[in-house]
């Protein structure tokens, strides 16, 4: 395998603190180092959504030690696939890149009945984006 690349993969919400984070956490937990995972928020907030927290441990995932991190121009341009979730038109598009914008609802704000099943859905998501950009391998 020391000849194909590792596919990038960047996840943008606003605050990079919930739909952005749980993603993030699903696809290291899923892919391993099979894919690189970043992930960015247009306007960071303060600290991770505890109740997404809460809820990916619930599944074996651990994000507690992840931080809310800045949208960079960088960032962008360093990843092969970038996927939003309701940042609109806060993230910058450059030519060649592949761009997905996943309907999620937003968690902040939301009780643990209402993230699990945000957390869900973003789970089958990440794992038909892994066979997509694994199933060849």
């Amino acid at each position: 395998m020391a000849d194909t690349m590792t596919p990038t993969v960047l996840f943008v919400c606003i605050h990079n603190a919930g739909r952005s984070q749980m993603a993030a956490g699903f696809l290291r937990h899923l892919a391993g180092d099979a894919i690189e995972v970043r992930s960015a928020g247009s306007m960071p907030a303060e600290q991770i959504n505890p109740v997404a927290v809460e809820a990916m441990r619930e599944v074996g995932v651990d994000i507690t030690d992840e931080q809310p991190k800045v949208l960079t121009t960088d960032a962008v341009q360093a990843s092969d696939v970038v996927i939003t979730m309701g940042c609109g038109d806060a993230c910058p598009i450059f030519p060649g890149k592949r761009y997905e914008d996943w309907q999620l609802d937003d968690p902040a704000g939301q009780g643990l009945d209402a993230v699990r099943p945000i957390r869900d859905d973003i789970r089958v998501r990440i794992e038909g984006l892994i066979e997509e950009l694994l199933g060849s391998r």
